[in-house]
């Protein structure tokens, strides 16, 4: 059979359309000027690990676009202004009233505007989902270890959006000018007034006079609108641009070391996946808006100085701030004829900032006294770090204490208890609570770990049980999959620093600081009781044990045929 060669192609190259796409003709025109396809497409195809965990920063991310996009909204309506007029709108019962353009305006976004309001309640309960998501995620970050080395700055910055994500919404909700937004500013200003020396000044400053003034409401919303707004942003594309440098973190599992990542790559399955992720957290956010009513500034009024809300509760992650004022012992000091309110100054000024130090330090404290200098792009299982799991819940443990104390007032009335009688037990339990938390946490994760030991050497629980020819009673264990042996092993063995054990390349002892001693001492605290996974020799042994009792049951059982 002849073939006829003319018909057979030679060339070795790609095929290359005849009439190129005019987007294909933009992009390449692009490409040859700014280098982009060269640049992106080594990004476009970087891998990250799946786990339904990793979304909780997605959840922040798409929060805080939803709080872009009504924003935008919310601004072309909204007049930051303390200048008094009558109302005119469609609320009957605010007709005539004298209030802030603020106010005015905030009741015409939420009543003559066409979505206004639920522009509005979008926006505050994103603002919400913002601060949540974001708390969630950095416990899942340090729950899991993934803020060691080399992501001690990425934790830094996580934590630093978290708190100017806090000051970001409550200028927010300080805006409308009502009653509740009204006793939060007065609030503020005593606050700032409590710091001793500087205080007045900077009232005196952020007030442009005496409170209330003329000016807090449009520096509140440039505050709002403009600065943090543009710090996130900046902060926010730092943390993204770290992260990508970086590589993500991954559970452990067969085929996963720290060097690698399994999973699928940005472009396409996890751009789909974000772009489905962020509709869901907008569907979510809008449902939110449209049924679940927030603010309603219209039945606390414009703000009057004269009066305040019963009841008043600030958004709830202002709520601990709030309960450690609320239990501070009445203190002051009287020096040179100035009184210093320290039962102002330390629960609202001094106590947020140690607690945002101490959260920013953890990554560098818990490397300073494991002596552990490595990279690690594994994540541990909590129980496996017990002392770092039991320091975080106790940290959690105070804040949602000082967290019900904010509403003392409410569970007083609610339960019919004594508002002194509340104070009195939260004073002490804010300091006991803690620490017990701490230690049952520890010993239930040392408990897991030994749990996990168990079953690694001598298999799981299956529920089948067995009746020996003597009457007795035992469960048949099974050894788990290699795959979960696998994972269960992939943790490094506790190595505790020692002073005598720090020797350089050649052996030498390296000079010790004023620190060291301590540091020694809370390293063996930090990895006391610490149970290690079973050594090879232990495995082995178990292994065949289990083989050899499966091994009795079926020639028990034969016997029996």
């Amino acid at each position: 059979m002849s073939i006829d060669t003319s018909k057979v192609a030679t060339t070795t190259s790609g095929a290359v359309s005849s009439k190129p796409t005019k987007v294909g003709a933009v992009a390449t025109w692009a490409d040859e000027r700014l280098g982009l396809g060269t640049a992106m497409k080594k990004n476009l195809r970087k891998v990250f690990p799946d786990h339904w965990s990793f979304m909780l920063g997605e959840v922040a991310l798409w929060s805080f676009v939803v709080l872009l996009l009504t924003g935008v909204f919310l601004t072309l309506w909204f007049h930051p202004s303390m200048a008094e007029v009558a109302y005119q709108g469609s609320y009957d019962q605010f007709r005539g009233v004298e209030m802030s353009d603020a106010m005015a305006s905030t009741m015409h976004i939420s009543f003559d505007v066409r979505g206004g309001l639920l522009m509005r309640q979008m926006h505050h309960w994103a603002a919400m989902l913002f601060i949540a998501a974001m708390m969630v995620h950095l416990l899942r970050v340090y729950f899991t270890g993934a803020y060691r080395k080399p992501r001690e700055i990425n934790w830094v910055i996580g934590s630093l959006l978290l708190l100017l994500g806090t000051l970001e919404g409550f200028t927010g909700y300080s805006l409308p000018d009502d009653l509740l937004s009204g006793t939060g500013i007065r609030a503020a200003d005593g606050f700032m007034k409590s710091i001793p020396v500087v205080g007045t000044y900077l009232s005196f400053f952020l007030f442009g006079g005496e409170f209330p003034g003329e000016s807090i409401i449009p520096r509140l919303y440039t505050i709002h609108v403009l600065l943090i707004p543009g710090v996130l942003l900046a902060l926010i594309a730092a943390h993204m641009l770290l992260l990508v440098s970086h590589k993500h973190t991954q559970w452990p599992g067969p085929g996963r070391t720290e060097n690698n990542v399994v999973g699928y790559p940005l472009m396409p399955v996890y751009m789909a996946k974000a772009g489905g992720f962020f509709f869901i957290v907008f569907g979510v956010t809008a449902l939110m808006g449209g049924l679940l009513g927030i603010n309603p500034i219209w039945k606390y009024g414009p703000y009057d100085p004269t009066k305040i809300t019963a009841g008043l509760q600030p958004d709830w992650y202002m709520g601990w701030p709030d309960g450690a004022l609320r239990i501070m012992p009445g203190i002051e000091s009287h020096i040179g004829g100035y009184t210093i309110a320290w039962n102002v100054f330390l629960p609202i000024i001094v106590l947020p900032g140690v607690m945002f130090t101490i959260l920013m330090l953890l990554p560098f404290l818990e490397s300073w006294i494991t002596g552990d200098k490595r990279e690690h792009h594994l994540l541990e299982r909590p129980r496996n770090a017990p002392t770092r799991t039991a320091v975080m819940v106790s940290l959690m443990t105070f804040y949602g204490l000082m967290w019900a104390a904010g509403g003392n007032d409410l569970i007083a009335i609610h339960f019919d208890l004594s508002i002194n009688q509340i104070t009195y037990f939260m004073r002490v339990l804010v300091f006991v609570g803690p620490a017990i938390a701490f230690y049952i946490t520890r010993r239930w994760c040392i408990s897991l770990q030994r749990h996990d030991n168990a079953v690694l050497t001598h298999g799981r629980e299956t529920g089948v049980i067995n009746r020996s020819p003597e009457g007795g009673y035992s469960e048949k264990h099974e050894a788990v999959s290699a795959e979960r042996a696998y994972t269960l092993t992939s943790r490094p063995r506790d190595e505790v620093y020692s002073i005598a054990a720090d020797k350089d390349a050649n052996g030498v002892q390296r000079p010790t600081g004023r620190l060291s001693g301590l540091r020694e001492r809370l390293s063996l605290l930090w990895f006391a009781d610490n149970v290690q996974k079973p050594t090879q020799e232990e495995y082995d042994e178990g292994q065949e044990h289990l083989a050899h009792a499966d091994h009795d049951d079926h020639a028990e059982l034969g016997s029996k045929h």
